[in-house]
């Protein structure tokens, strides 16, 4: 059962202010994909992920 339902995903970077908007989708374990991996910066872990449906 795929959801094929896409996402507004807006990532901010609280380290550098960098701001990212993509499109995602969730996948079978309910998890937002989006290729998304760390900021410019190196930041991985500490992100402001906003999701809203398109």
């Amino acid at each position: 059962m795929s959801e094929d339902r896409r996402y507004r995903v807006v990532i901010r970077c609280p380290k550098c202010g960098e701001k990212y908007i993509l499109r995602g989708r969730k996948n079978t374990n309910g998890e937002m994909e989006t290729g998304f991996r760390r900021c410019v910066c190196g930041n991985e872990s500490q992100l402001h992920i906003d999701i809203a449906p398109e």
